[in-house]
């Protein structure tokens, strides 16, 4: 395995390749080419689960826009959070990324559950999770197991009728995000919020 770090103070990088031989290079200290190892490389995979993968850039994502951080600058950044939430999942989940005024995350929500193809929501669930996280905007994300991220026609009415519900208590539906496989389908892109 290759490990390569720097000193604290000084540009040092200490380097080890797979045999445990270690080589150091920093504040004019040269390596000649003819003492240099050879590195050996491991698949991520024989280190660390997919699982684990995943999770650790989910921490990753999650440290990016710590509470009332500004996040949807970049949209990019909620599509891979939703994409690493959602992608691998065999049966449909309806969740929320709760916001402030501000477009901040208060916080990521699973509201509902459902099965290979379908997931039964209920506006005034939706609502009550709104109020109980005093969420100013909400966007609003779920999966299709089949891989394909085209909205159909009952995902249009949904999000239609969320967001009029939602516009009575002053919550902005700012998008509504479908994830299918690694591809991802944005309300908002498409004019349809």
């Amino acid at each position: 395995m290759l490990i390569i770090s720097a000193g604290k103070n000084a540009p040092v990088i200490c380097a080890t390749n797979i045999n445990g031989d270690s080589k150091v290079k920093g504040n004019g200290m040269k390596v000649k080419s003819e003492e240099a190892p050879t590195y050996g490389m491991l698949p991520i995979t024989a280190l660390y689960s997919d699982d684990e993968v995943v999770a650790k850039a989910l921490e990753i994502l999650i440290d990016r826009f710590p509470n009332n951080a500004t996040i949807f600058q970049a949209p990019k950044t909620s599509r891979d959070f939703l994409t690493l939430k959602l992608a691998g999942l065999e049966h449909e989940v309806f969740s929320a990324l709760w916001l402030t005024a501000q477009n901040g995350l208060i916080t990521y929500e699973e509201l509902f559950r459902g099965t290979l193809t379908q997931t039964s929501i209920y506006p005034r669930e939706v609502l009550k999770a709104a109020l109980k996280h005093n969420a100013g905007a909400v966007i609003f994300a779920h999966n299709h197991p089949s891989g394909n991220p085209e909205p159909s026609r009952a995902d249009e009415l949904l999000t239609k009728d969320l967001k009029t519900a939602l516009a009575l208590i002053d919550i902005k539906v700012l998008d509504h995000i479908i994830v299918g496989g690694a591809e991802t389908i944005s309300f908002a892109e498409r004019g349809l919020v």
